[in-house]
């Protein structure tokens, strides 16, 4: 027995030391060969970007190609420096991230490669140089596919390639550099050797790699430029001519084999000890049964619920085993399901926060779209600038303020949905002024697109709530004049059963039907470039599908890609009613609610108590602003009536929120005041606590109009009410 181990053992030994061997020419042949496709799609990635230059047609102005210019330099952060040369070879534009662009400069370039080798070849990769000694750099320049397009030339400084060599892990200390045809090294995890201008072409991995042409590369034992010995292999990078050599240290790569060699030979020693020890194992063969029996029940007990008793010996004590195993086979059972339990729950709460990401992302995105356009159109009217131009300018920035507005209202919605303090008002009303309105509301944007809008009429009644249903409809009929871009938009209605079902049509784009279920998420928008532009925050469908469910309105997809979509809502039919009519009202006296009314601001923020108060201010309003509700009671002592309304910001710098400063305000003057909140918190947790306390609550940024409509209401509909106790003086005396 001792022999036949010892003979397996070194056959063992022998064909793992080849396996061992075999495997590790592969991996680095792959790892090289990957690396070096890593490198090729960052070159190609370069040559797309600049290849978009000359797509610009002949009549493109340098203005035009100056922006474009700029627009590469910042999107291709390797780009140094960019050239348009127009077709007879003179220099017409130059962009450069370290000296002044140049433009209609006209130096002529018609007999540099840099302009022969691309209107021949389309394509031009000129050598390795390196500026101020240091920086590696490469002239890539492309042609355009018509004549006169010209030719693109850019200086790509290649110290960027350092990013894509030093993601490339090569086991725990081994590396990838990159040398081009000469030999030097143009990219290396330590980037200083890139900076000396490291010349390795006298390295023997290089001098093979450099006469093996394009064959396979090839695996061997080098030096590396630190003298260590490592296992090597290169790749060709097609078309520059450059080479990837991927090197491990021969001892990290032998590693396993020695630790393998090392095992095999404690198994085979531990094999000759027990084959030694097998006679005594023999004598205790009466009572190892019982051993097993006990060995397995611990490992049970322990919570080793695997663990199979194995006891062949046809008596009680095997019998007594195969109950051992059943009770743990069951018991395993009970675990797995507990744990898939716990696994799919751990699921579902990990989805939930990459909802909230994509969120909060794109969120942040298109809050920053305005607002940037916002900072540049304040930048414009700091200039000297004619009125025509100002009023353009200011029209801008109204649509930017509404862009933001129509986002912040969407957040609301879905706040609102999810706080649960949106409840439904159903009543049974007829259909026909809601599809008319929705005629009157996109009648105009269809137009513009060209588009065909048409409503049918319908004479029935639904029971819904009738504010609801509308929103509903208008986020669908939206989405479709949006999506649409020729053909037009049908909206009707017809009966199936107990329900109307109104339905929206529209010829444009489609959705696939792996994301059917996707597009009534939050800030989804189907993929691709086209959808992508045009418009729009995602949120309509996420919001048209909480209310649908809110109002027990099932809702329905049919949609083919690049034929049109079709939505349909099931609304509750009724009974036609009639429509009663009320006698037109005498015109009332119209009145002016804001003069001379006294108003508290509170806010911690000092530019909103000024907009806010210079708005009320200018409304006619008498203000009284301050960032607490202390600060403000201060600055009432000297006046001797009390306060006609109470607007507060709900979150304070202070220990107190908005309602504890209203709260505060009215026991000072035991004066049930008027108030109402404002807040840019638009958290659920927000909405459920001004709801709790019964106070309207209106988020940032509030529209002029919207703050006009809710003062309307508070000083006309609702005066000043005062306690049985009577009123007080601030200070509260008597």
């Amino acid at each position: 027995m001792c022999l036949v181990l010892l003979v397996n053992g070194l056959f063992g030994i022998w064909f793992s030391y080849r396996e061992q061997k075999a495997s590790l020419t592969r991996i680095q042949r792959e790892q090289a060969e990957s690396a070096a496709g890593k490198i090729g799609e960052f070159i190609k990635g370069i040559e797309s970007e600049i290849g978009w230059t000359t797509q610009l047609p002949s009549t493109a102005s340098l203005r035009e190609r100056h922006f474009d210019a700029l627009r590469l330099l910042r999107q291709v952060p390797a780009v140094a420096e960019f050239a348009w040369v127009d077709a007879a070879g003179r220099e017409q534009l130059r962009v450069s991230r370290v000296s002044t662009d140049t433009v209609a400069g006209g130096t002529d370039l018609s007999q540099e490669p840099r302009f022969t080798e691309p209107v021949a070849h389309k394509i031009y990769y000129g050598p390795i140089y390196f500026r101020r000694e240091s920086e590696p750099y490469m002239t890539l320049a492309l042609a355009g596919a018509r004549r006169d397009a010209g030719v693109s030339i850019a200086e790509v400084n290649l110290k960027f390639i350092w990013d894509v060599v030093s993601q490339i892990k090569v086991g725990k200390d081994g590396l990838a550099y990159v040398v081009d045809a000469r030999g030097r090294l143009i990219a290396h995890p330590d980037i200083s050797l890139v900076l000396r201008n490291t010349d390795v072409s006298q390295l023997s991995q290089v001098l093979a790699a450099r006469a093996g042409g394009q064959g396979m590369p090839r695996v061997e034992v080098a030096q590396d430029v630190q003298g260590r010995r490592v296992l090597t292999a290169f790749a060709p990078i097609v078309p520059p001519g450059w080479m990837v050599f991927v090197e491990l240290p021969i001892a990290e790569a032998y590693a396993p084999l020695y630790a393998s060699l090392v095992a095999t030979g404690l198994v085979l020693l531990a094999g000759l000890v027990l084959t030694i020890l097998a006679s005594l194992m023999l004598a205790r063969k009466m009572v190892t049964p019982i051993r097993v029996l006990q060995t397995g029940a611990a490992q049970i007990g322990k919570g080793a619920l695997d663990h199979r008793i194995e006891i062949v010996t046809g008596d009680e004590l095997e019998a007594l085993g195969n109950q051992f195993n059943e009770m743990a086979a069951r018991l395993q059972e009970s675990y797995a399901t507990l744990e898939r339990k716990v696994e799919e729950r751990t699921h579902q709460l990990e989805l939930a926060n990459l909802a909230k990401s994509r969120f909060l992302a794109a969120a942040s995105h298109d809050l920053r779209q305005p607002l940037h356009a916002l900072g540049l159109f304040v930048a414009q009217l700091r200039a000297d600038i004619d009125p025509v131009e100002r009023r353009r300018i200011v029209a801008r920035i109204d649509s930017a303020v509404a862009a933001m507005n129509d986002l912040f209202n969407a957040l609301l919605d879905i706040s609102k949905l999810d706080a649960g303090v949106l409840i439904p008002d159903p009543a049974v009303f007829a259909i026909r002024p809601l599809l008319r309105r929705m005629e009157t509301t996109f009648a105009g944007v269809a137009h513009e697109k060209g588009l065909k809008l048409r409503v049918m009429a319908s004479s029935a009644w639904v029971r819904s709530d009738p504010v609801l249903l509308e929103r509903i409809l208008l986020n669908l009929v939206s989405n479709a004049v949006r999506y649409t871009d020729r053909g037009g938009v049908f909206v009707g209605c017809h009966r199936r059963g107990d329900s109307l079902r109104i339905e929206v049509w529209d010829s444009g784009i489609g959705i696939p039907d792996d994301q059917r279920r996707n597009i009534f998420g939050e800030f989804y928008q189907l993929a691709g470039n086209e959808a992508g532009r045009r418009g729009g925050l995602g949120l309509g469908l996420a919001i048209v599908d909480r209310l649908c469910r809110l109002l027990g309105h099932p809702i329905e997809l049919a949609s083919i890609p690049g034929r049109g979509s079709r939505f349909a809502v099931l609304v509750p039919w009724e009974a036609a009613r009639p429509e009663a009519t009320e006698p037109p009202s005498p015109l009332q006296e119209i009145v002016d609610p804001f003069r001379n009314k006294l108003v508290v601001v509170i806010d911690d923020d000092a530019l909103v108590l000024e907009g806010i108060g210079g708005l009320l201010r200018g409304w006619g309003c008498h203000v009284v602003a301050g960032e607490s509700a202390d600060a403000a009671l201060a600055r009432l002592r000297d006046r001797t009536r009390c306060p006609d309304l109470i607007i507060s910001d709900f979150r304070l710098s202070g220990r107190e929120n908005g309602i504890e400063a209203i709260e505060h305000l009215r026991r000072a003057f035991r004066i049930r005041i008027p108030a109402f909140l404002i807040s840019g918190d638009t958290a659920p947790e927000r909405l459920r606590e001004a709801a709790a306390g019964g106070y309207h609550l209106l988020h940032k940024p509030v529209p002029p109009i919207t703050l006009r409509a809710m003062l309307t209401r508070f000083l006309k509909d609702n005066p000043v009410v005062e306690d049985l106790v009577g009123p007080a003086s601030v200070d509260g005396r008597l």
